[in-house]
């Protein structure tokens, strides 16, 4: 009794790994198949964060990410939605399944790739230091004993601390929601500096006429790139593939024109 025992159980348990193991054979990547069913493509973004993706004086959800983003839905045959997040919990807001993609100026890091399906890069940037323009300050080392902000879960945070030198002569760094917060505060002299991408800088100095500038020497060198989670590798391939062909057809270029003046993108570059 005890011997048909054992072999019993030995039988249920075969029985059980092999279900286990069949059921994960045919959980394959679905991603692509799975969006289509849903039609609609759920991109997650900081919403105050121009000019990728930024809300105007409309309160609509505008930007070059944004227009990209669309482009790609149109293609892939399906609806678009902006959906706005918190930032410094964006990699949570993509596995717990309430976007697609984050596609917002989003540098690519070892640490995020081994976490996450990114596509290849679609633009270069740097992190870099906004300061007054009446500071005197004209390199890295004139912020030692300084006061400098930064947005929370940001890749400026991450360019920081992987600055110890830079991060250990500053006095003190203010971690706020948003980098226009961030700006806004370096105006009116509440932080002497703030770390953040240069193409966001630039265009927001344009845009507000705050008498701000960059300094030359930068933090870091960077890429942007597209995030999906790390599973979803059908659908990574297929905005990739997409933004190849835009870029091959014009459509990159009108709309990186339409932005920057110039395609300023690295595309199938």
């Amino acid at each position: 009794m005890k011997k048909f025992n054992l072999v019993f159980a030995a039988m249920l348990l075969s029985a059980a790994l092999f279900g286990c193991v069949k059921k994960g054979a045919s959980n394959g990547d679905d991603s692509l198949s799975d969006l289509k069913s849903r039609g609609v493509f759920v991109l997650g973004l900081d919403d105050s964060f121009p000019p990728m993706g930024f809300r105007n004086e409309n309160n609509e959800i505008v930007g070059f990410d944004i227009d990209l983003a669309k482009e790609v839905a149109k293609r892939l045959d399906v609806k678009f939605r902006a959906q706005p997040i918190d930032w410094d919990a964006k990699e949570q807001e993509l596995n717990t399944g309430k976007i697609d993609c984050i596609w917002n100026g989003l540098t690519i890091t070892e640490d995020r790739k081994a976490s996450l399906a990114f596509t290849k890069p679609y633009l270069d940037n740097k992190q870099v230091v906004v300061v007054r323009s009446d500071s005197g300050f004209k390199k890295l080392s004139d912020l030692a004993g300084k006061k400098i902000a930064l947005q929370s879960g940001s890749s400026a945070e991450d360019a920081v601390n992987d600055n110890p030198s830079f991060k250990e002569s500053v006095k003190e760094i203010v971690r706020l929601e948003q980098n226009l917060m961030a700006l806004n505060d370096l105006a009116i002299g509440g932080v002497d500096g703030v770390v953040m991408d240069s193409i966001v800088a630039e265009y927001s100095i344009k845009r507000s006429s705050m008498p701000l500038v960059l300094l030359d020497e930068p933090l870091a060198s960077e890429e942007y790139g597209v995030a999906f989670r790390k599973g979803d590798v059908k659908l990574a391939k297929e905005v990739q593939r997409i933004l190849e062909e835009m870029a091959a057809d014009g459509s990159v270029e009108r709309i990186s024109s339409a932005w920057f003046g110039s395609d300023i993108t690295v595309i199938a570059k």
